[in-house]
C-alpha cells in the first residue's frame, strides 16, 4: 500500500492530472468508506410527497420503525412544484443553472416538511453540501433528512439539449450514497419498479425485476424510471454497485427492502 501511495505522490508532483499512468495509480488507491453502515433512501417528490398525508404518513411510520435497526440518510425529491417552475423558467429562456437553483428550493421545502413530521422522533433535516453534522445525527438517532438536489446551482452542467437540469434529486441522492460509501441506495416511488413501458399509460407494460445498466440502454429504457445520468454514475461507481426501486405506496415495502429483500426492481452496474 505504501509503495502505491509513494508512486502516486511522485506522479502527482511530476505529471498532468490527466496523465494515464497517474490515473491508473490513483485508481489503485483504496477509497475510504465514510458511512459504510448507512443506507440512502430517496423519497420521491411527485410520486410520494406531492400525494400528501395518505402517502407520506405510512412512509414516516416505516422510517421511525426502521431506524431502530438501520442507519438512514433520507433524501427528498422535488416533484410537481419544481416542474411548474421549470416550465416557467424555460419559457423565460433562463439557463440550466438557474433552473437548478429553482428545483433545489422545492426539494429543500420537501426536506423541511418531512423534517417537521419526524421532529418529535428526534430526526432532523440538515442543509448544505458537506452534510457535516450527518455522523452525529446517525450516531444519536440513526436517521437524518437532506434535500436530494445536488448543490451544483449555477455550476450545473447543461444537458446536450434543452435547459432542464440533468442532475436532479435521483442523481443527488445517489452521489451522497456513493461518496459516503454507503451500503445501499433505495428509491421510493409510486410504481413497483421498472417496466418495459410506462405502466400508467401502457396496458402492455411488463415488470422487470432485475436488469443491468447496459441492458437498460440496449432496450431504450435509460430514461424510464430514474434520471438518465444516474445510470452512468452507477456504471462508474466504486461502492454502490446497484440501486433498488420500490413502490412506497405498498405498506411494508421499505421495511422489506431495508432488510435486504428483493422488492421492486434492482438495477446493477454490470
Amino acid at each position: 500500500m505504501s509503495n502505491t501511495i509513494t508512486e502516486l505522490e511522485g506522479l502527482l508532483m511530476q505529471r498532468s492530472l490527466t496523465d494515464p499512468q497517474l490515473v491508473a495509480a490513483a485508481e489503485k488507491a483504496a477509497d475510504f468508506r465514510i458511512l459504510p453502515e448507512a443506507t440512502v433512501i430517496k423519497i420521491g417528490g411527485q410520486s410520494m410527497i406531492d400525494r400528501g398525508r395518505a402517502a407520506v404518513y405510512p412512509v414516516v411510520e416505516e422510517i421511525v420503525a426502521a431506524r431502530k435497526e438501520h442507519k438512514l440518510l433520507i433524501g427528498t425529491g422535488a416533484g410537481t412544484r419544481a416542474r411548474h417552475l421549470y416550465s416557467i423558467a424555460a419559457g423565460l429562456r433562463l439557463p440550466a443553472g438557474v433552473l437548478s437553483q429553482l428545483g433545489a428550493s422545492v426539494a429543500d421545502q420537501n426536506a423541511a416538511m418531512l423534517g417537521q413530521l419526524l421532529a418529535k422522533h428526534g430526526i432532523s433535516a440538515v442543509s448544505s453540501a458537506g452534510l457535516s453534522s450527518v455522523p452525529l445525527f446517525l450516531a444519536e438517532v440513526n436517521a437524518v433528512i437532506f434535500s436530494g438536489m445536488p448543490p451544483y446551482s449555477l455550476w450545473m452542467r447543461p444537458a446536450t439539449e434543452g435547459v432542464i437540469p440533468p442532475y436532479r434529486t435521483d442523481a443527488g441522492c445517489f452521489l451522497v450514497a456513493e461518496q459516503f460509501g454507503c451500503k445501499a441506495m433505495i428509491y421510493v416511488k409510486d410504481e413497483n419498479g421498472l417496466y418495459t413501458a410506462n405502466p400508467k399509460t401502457s396496458k402492455n407494460a411488463t415488470f422487470i425485476p432485475k436488469i443491468s445498466v447496459a441492458e437498460m440502454k440496449a432496450k431504450g429504457l435509460q430514461d424510464s424510471i430514474l434520471e438518465f445520468p444516474v445510470l452512468d454514475l452507477l456504471k462508474a461507481s466504486h461502492h454502490v454497485r446497484q440501486v433498488q426501486i420500490i413502490n412506497g405506496l405498498v405498506p411494508g415495502n421499505l421495511t422489506r427492502a431495508l432488510a435486504g429483500e428483493h422488492v421492486g426492481t434492482i438495477i446493477t452496474a454490470s
